[in-house]
C-alpha cells in the first residue's frame, strides 16, 4: 500500500454503482495505518457529469468548486463516515463537526473512491448532536439511490454512531478545530482523464 506525504495532491471521488458521479482533488495532511486526513481547499474544482446516475440534473451543477473556508476530514479504514472539521471565516474559527456517512474508502491509482449515503450529523461542540437529511433517506431509495437494504443498513449504521456520540464517545482528538492549513500549500487541480482512473 503506497502512504501519501504531507501535502500531496490525490482526487477524492464519489461512485455510484462503479460510475464515477463526482471528484474533488484535495490535499493529505496525514496518512498512518489507522487515520487518513486529508483537506478540501475553498475553491477546490468539481469534476462531475451532467447528469446524476438517475438522469437527473447533477446536483453540484452550477458550482464549479468548494465554497467556504475549506475542510478537514478525518477518515479510519474500514469505517462507513468521516468526520469533518468546518470553520465559521477567514479567521478559521471552529464551527463544528460534521459526521458524514459514507462507504469506507478505497484507495486507487489518484487517491481514494467512496459513495455519499446521504445522511450527516453535526455538532457545534461535540455534545449536542442534530440529524440532517433523514428525512430524504425514503426519497433517494424511491429515485433508485439505495435499495430499501442499503437505506436500512445506512440509517442502522447513523444510528449507531449516534448512539456512541451522545455517550461523549469521539475518538478523534478535538485540537484538529485548530488545525491551520500550510502557507505553502497552492490550489490543487483536478488530473485529465479522473473519471477513468
Amino acid at each position: 500500500m503506497r502512504v501519501w506525504r504531507p501535502g500531496e495532491v490525490i482526487v477524492r471521488r464519489e461512485v455510484w454503482r462503479g460510475q464515477p458521479r463526482m471528484a474533488v482533488p484535495i490535499i493529505v495532511v496525514q496518512d498512518e495505518p489507522e487515520l487518513l486526513v486529508t483537506y478540501i481547499p475553498e475553491g477546490a474544482p468539481f469534476g462531475f457529469p451532467d447528469r446524476d446516475p438517475t438522469g437527473r440534473p447533477h446536483p453540484y451543477a452550477g458550482r464549479d468548486g468548494w465554497r467556504g473556508y475549506g475542510v478537514l476530514c478525518l477518515q479510519r479504514p474500514g469505517e462507513a463516515y468521516a468526520v469533518m472539521v468546518f470553520w465559521k471565516d477567514e479567521t478559521r474559527e471552529f464551527w463544528g463537526w460534521y459526521i458524514n456517512f459514507q462507504d469506507p474508502f478505497r484507495r486507487t491509482p489518484i487517491g481514494f473512491d467512496t459513495h455519499d449515503h446521504e445522511v450527516d450529523l453535526w455538532s457545534e461542540d461535540g455534545r449536542t448532536w442534530h440529524r440532517k437529511d433523514f428525512e430524504k433517506l425514503e426519497g433517494r431509495v424511491a429515485r433508485g439511490m439505495f435499495t430499501p437494504a442499503e437505506a436500512a443498513a445506512v440509517l442502522a449504521e447513523a444510528e449507531r454512531v449516534e448512539a456512541e456520540l451522545l455517550a461523549g464517545n469521539l475518538w478523534w482528538d478535538e485540537s484538529w478545530a485548530r488545525w491551520t492549513p500550510s502557507d505553502d500549500w497552492s490550489q490543487p487541480s483536478l488530473p485529465d482523464g479522473w473519471e477513468r482512473a
